[in-house]
């Protein structure tokens, strides 16, 4: 399929496929003409970069773990916490989620003292 058709099926702009192409998130294939050409797979794997960005990671967390989209459950949607199995893919991405689980906290205890002062400077309730 061109790239308007994965874009929508993968729920997306075809200039966010496009940007996630650059960033090395998928590869397209290329016809004679040099049109980018997708499959059912690189769909579903827009579709996992789409949802892993949704809630929260960056595209440079996601870089960090595509080679590891390929094993990534049929429905494209990995596993944040691994339930009893072994080390492997889950652990990886559990770790990059962690990481940035952290930094969110860190910049939400920023953001919530900074509104404290300017509550108190306004002479309103923290």
């Amino acid at each position: 399929m061109r790239i308007g058709d994965a874009a929508t099926a993968a729920g997306m702009t075809p200039r966010a496929l496009r940007y996630y192409e650059q960033q090395g998130l998928v590869t397209a294939r290329r016809t004679p003409s040099g049109h980018r050409v997708y499959d059912a797979e690189d769909v579903r794997r827009l579709r996992a970069v789409r949802e892993l960005r949704d809630a929260g990671l960056t595209v440079g967390d996601v870089r960090e773990f595509a080679h590891l989209l390929r094993t990534m459950p049929a429905n494209g949607v990995p596993d944040l916490i691994p339930t009893g199995r072994e080390a492997g893919p889950c652990s990886a991405v559990e770790t990059v989620a962690r990481r940035r689980l952290a930094d969110l906290d860190a910049r939400i205890e920023q953001l919530s003292l900074l509104r404290a002062r300017l509550a108190a400077r306004l002479g309103e309730p923290a």
